[in-house]
This record gives structure tokens, C-alpha cells and sequence, in this order.
């Protein structure tokens, strides 16, 4: 009769430690699907962020650009034109 009540504690510790073990595990995965998440936000405002910047430093370049342009054609409107100098 020992022997059997034994079997059903042992049986139950053993569904004890597999509980445990159950609980752990989805912990653990919950912590990474948490991480997981934090790490695609992150990303995400990364990529805003930089999609951003980029935009304003093309509008700048194109502003640049634009002056660049005009002053060469000054500059090549004064030299057909030496007279401009004098």
C-alpha cells in the first residue's frame, strides 16, 4: 500500500515540476515577445525619424542646388560681359 501511495506523490511532484517548468517557459517567451516588440518600435520610429532628416536635408540640397545654379549663370552672364566690371 506504501508503494502506491508513493507512485502518487511522486506522480504529483513530477506534475509539479513539469507546471513549474510550464510557467518558466512562458515567461521566458513572454519576455522576448515583449523585447521583440520593444526592438520593432524602436525600428519603426527609427525609420520615421529618419525618413525625416533625409527629407529635410534633400530639401537643403535642393535649395542649394537652385543657388548654385544661379550664381553660375551670373558668373557666366559677367564674364560674356567684362564691360559689367568696369
Amino acid at each position: 500500500m506504501s508503494r502506491g501511495g508513493g507512485v502518487g506523490i511522486t506522480n504529483a511532484v513530477n506534475v509539479g515540476i513539469a507546471v513549474q517548468a510550464d510557467w518558466e517557459n512562458r515567461e521566458f517567451i513572454s519576455n522576448i515577445s515583449i523585447n521583440v516588440r520593444r526592438l520593432f518600435d524602436f525600428l519603426i520610429n527609427f525609420e520615421a525619424t529618419t525618413k525625416s532628416k533625409l527629407a529635410s536635408l534633400n530639401e537643403k540640397l535642393d535649395t542649394l542646388e537652385r543657388r548654385l545654379e544661379l550664381l553660375e549663370v551670373q558668373v557666366g552672364t559677367a564674364s560674356a560681359n567684362p564691360s559689367l566690371f568696369t
